[in-house]
């Protein structure tokens, strides 16, 4: 008799997920041209340097962008000294909160245009902009619309007092939550603001300035002007802006401090991150691949704080890496208006050229290169596939330097001292996620990681009352929580 287990023949993953196509229905009309919001007005800006918006996932022109010069940022600058010094500065904070609660029903009512509007613009897929990225927004400003008529109770025996008029320049990963983000806090705390959004992702700030319209926000009070870095360092230099807040790469903020350095300008930074998953052999697996997935492959990479390195323990490590290629193999890439889609497209032309230079050094380090999905990506747009990079050390470019893509390196611990060395022996300090089913562990593992924000046993979530920021060359401040409020106050004994 034979007791060997029967043998059936293995059911591939992308043939048991041949889905049908899910795409999203609802009808959104995009605009042909996408110009400023200025003193409570929608302006079409100048003809001269107007600019393509193209679609990621199919490399069509979505309309045309317009770019503001010097003159055009001073008219918003001074519209929001207007309102700074008018009607918004004179207006009590309960009211103020009014108009942020406004604004965040209105986000929620018009949550599906958002979402596709979002995807259209980034790339990344609908459920992610209609799960994520818009409802968390709408809840950043349900969040600080609690505080605005509470800023006397932001620190004891302090009395809060807004900060004046607040440059802001966001990045294309979380185009709509990184508006949220600057916003909410900024307005709460009795500021007015010129936001500059990312030249590749307009169209939801656009969809925004539609939205304060339409709850009437006295006009000045937010004002929102697109173009590149020309557009983003004539805010940044203006004299009478009070507060910086940028979100972005490590050198342009660099850049940032060394022009503002010897002003009165306050700022505040969210900068490069290269965040680290600690997983021990105790950890709960199932779990951990799946938060290593959420951590960097579901937003294709595109995240400040995407949990790019993976530190494992050497005992579990190729059973681990055989579980997450399993995992990997069953997520589609494609478009990203299906339903269906896990992995959307790399948000330019130009990003996708770093992230396949990166995957080119890799090779020349001796790196093992390993991309899988269920399915191959369309001909057209900018794809990479999830990517898994072992056989390298810490002492590799693709270990040590922000990719800001699906790409993974596998490095490898013994002991918990190891552990803690490699996640910290990096110039960034904005994220980290522990694995352990040990509590014990995951407490004195994550204090003794160098980072801004720790996750235990998970990875990526976010919630408005929780702070966030980093250290070292991944920036300074916080936002999000009481915390988001201080950049935004002047306390007043």
């Amino acid at each position: 008799m034979n007791d060997a287990p029967e043998q059936r023949p293995r059911l591939k993953i992308a043939d048991a997920l041949d889905l049908a196509p899910a795409p999203e229905r609802a009808q959104v009309t995009l605009p042909d041209h996408v110009g400023h919001y200025i003193g409570g007005s929608l302006v079409p800006g100048r003809d001269e340097d107007r600019f393509d918006n193209v679609d990621p996932a199919t490399e069509a022109v979505l309309n045309t962008v317009a770019t503001a010069n010097e003159a055009e940022v001073g008219r918003a600058v001074k519209a929001a000294r207007k309102a700074a010094d008018g009607v918004w500065g004179q207006m009590s904070g309960a009211d103020r909160g009014k108009y942020l609660y406004r604004i965040a029903r209105r986000i929620q009512e018009k949550g599906r245009e958002l979402a596709i509007l979002e995807t259209r613009d980034n790339g990344k897929p609908i459920r992610e902009t209609r799960d994520f990225d818009v409802p968390t927004a709408a809840a950043h400003f349900f969040y600080y619309a609690g505080w605005a008529d509470k800023l006397d109770y932001v620190m004891p025996g302090r009395r809060g007092r807004p900060v004046g008029v607040c440059g802001q320049v966001i990045p294309w990963n979380f185009p709509l939550l990184m508006a949220a983000w600057k916003l909410a806090p900024a307005l709460a705390a009795g500021n007015t603001c010129v936001l500059k959004p990312a030249e590749s992702t307009p169209l939801t700030a656009w969809a925004l300035a539609e939205i304060l319209q339409e709850v009437e926000l006295p006009p000045g009070v937010v004002n929102i002007v697109n173009g590149a870095g020309a557009t983003g360092a004539a805010i940044v230099g203006h004299e009478d802006v009070d507060k910086v807040a940028f979100t972005g790469s490590t050198p342009v903020g660099r850049i940032i401090m060394r022009q503002i350095a010897g002003s009165k300008k306050r700022a505040t930074m969210e900068l490069g991150g290269k965040g680290a998953h600690v997983v021990f052999a105790d950890a709960p697996l199932d779990q951990a691949v799946e938060g290593v997935i959420n951590g960097i492959f579901f937003n294709q990479g595109h995240v400040c704080c995407a949990g790019s390195r993976l530190i494992v323990e050497e005992s579990i490590a190729d059973a681990f890496v055989e579980r997450l290629k399993l995992r990997i193999a069953s997520l589609r890439i494609g478009d990203p208006m299906d339903k269906n889609t896990d992995i959307g497209a790399i948000n330019s032309k130009e990003q996708l050229g770093t992230v396949n230079s990166y995957i080119e050094i890799a090779r020349q380090e001796g790196a093992t290169l390993w991309q899988g999905c269920a399915n191959e990506p369309p001909e057209k747009g900018y794809w990479v596939k999830p990517t898994l990079l072992t056989g390298v050390s810490q002492t590799n470019r693709v270990v040590r330097e922000e990719i800001f893509g699906p790409v993974l390196a596998v490095v490898t611990f013994r002991t918990p001292e190891e552990a803690v060395k490699k996640a910290n022996d990096s110039e960034f300090g904005l994220s980290a996620g522990v694995w352990s089913g040990n509590e014990a562990r995951l407490f004195e593992i994550a204090h003794a990681l160098n980072a801004g924000v720790v996750w235990a046993n998970g990875y990526n979530l976010f919630d408005p009352a929780s702070p966030f920021g980093g250290i070292r060359h991944s920036g300074f401040g916080r936002e999000g929580g009481i915390h988001g409020l201080y950049p935004y106050l002047r306390l007043e004994a």
